[in-house]
């Protein structure tokens, strides 16, 4: 007998005549078998490659983002959180600024929950070890990142411990040598369901699968960039455009470049920076702009100004109040 998680494979494998995109529906079934342990692990690979070949859709990653959270283990009562935010690129051109941003929100009463990679084997510098050069530890469990929230304003949980078995999935990338829709699920997660969203990419064209994925999934309020290095960080030196979705409605809100001429590849990629920029000891250009962009950006995701001018204007003047 044809083992069931065949007709999915069948759908994407038919050839350029007989192929199609699997439904919103159909991503949901297939990603709720591979979570369930229904489907052979060289079914998995056929799947996933398959969809990289091809792209998925904002339906099949609206189908994947349904069976992931729906196999999420968390508390069924959760405080209020106003920001998720997905960290899962790593950077090596520039150091992780966008983490003084997070600082930055939470010192001023917005509740952000990070979720990300661990250290991978490779020359990026990922959050957790940043985190750490600022003198704040991982929460290991969702409990421990309430906690957290509440004594800091934010938490980082790497997806080893929120969801292993999508931690499992993304390490495929090791195996096969290529990204697959895993890395798009995980940054849409919104695992402890903050009322807003907001993710970095890097191929400008999963910006249009994720806006068309939290249309289908009804989200309340998502941003999207194409961030410095895939994370979810405005490059000061180029102008950066923020797609957002706010209950079905989309628009788009475009920030303007800081300098006139590109700052140089940070060769050191030395964390302590970070945490020297952040007590006032240093003034880093580049840096702080990095981190005062991207404050703006989740504060006009957040509704906190009507528009980038403002959002600017505030974040800069929240910047200005902590080094004072």
């Amino acid at each position: 007998m044809e083992h069931p998680f065949a007709e999915f494979i069948r759908i994407l494998g038919r050839g350029k005549r007989g192929a199609r995109d699997l439904t919103e529906d159909e991503a949901f079934r297939a990603f709720n078998m591979i979570l369930a342990h229904e489907a052979k692990p060289e079914q998995i690979g056929a799947l996933l490659m398959l969809l990289r070949i091809k792209e998925e859709t904002g339906s099949e990653l609206a189908g994947f983002i349904r069976a992931a959270r729906a196999n999420l283990v968390v508390p069924t009562h959760l405080p209020p959180i106003d920001l998720d935010w997905s960290s899962y690129a790593g950077k090596r051109r520039q150091l992780p600024w966008f983490l003084l941003s997070i600082l930055l929100l939470a010192k001023n009463g917005v509740r952000v929950f990070v979720h990300g990679l661990r250290e991978r084997d490779d020359s990026r510098l990922y959050t957790r070890a940043a985190l750490h050069a600022l003198g704040y530890d991982e929460a290991t469990t969702i409990e421990q990142a309430i906690v957290a929230i509440e004594q800091h304003g934010f938490a980082f949980m790497s997806l080893d411990n929120l969801a292993p078995q999508l931690s499992e999935l993304l390490a495929l990338r090791d195996l096969m040598g290529l990204r697959s829709p895993v890395n798009s699920v995980v940054r849409a997660l919104n695992p402890l369901r903050a009322s807003h969203s907001l993710l970095g990419i890097f191929h400008p064209s999963y910006l249009g699968i994720h806006r068309d994925a939290a249309i289908a999934l009804r989200e309340s309020h998502v941003g999207v960039i194409k961030g410095e290095g895939g994370e979810l960080e405005r490059n000061p030196d180029v102008s950066c455009e923020l797609t957002e979705v706010h209950g079905g409605e989309v628009s788009t809100a475009t920030f303007p470049a800081l300098f006139s001429q590109r700052h140089m590849k940070d060769t050191a990629m030395d964390a302590k920076l970070l945490a020297a920029v952040w007590r006032g000891d240093v003034d880093d250009e580049y840096g702080t702009a990095a981190t005062i962009g991207t404050a703006a950006i989740a504060l006009k995701i957040l509704g906190r100004a009507a528009n980038t001018v403002e959002a600017d204007k505030l974040a800069q003047a929240w910047w200005r109040a902590h080094v004072a």
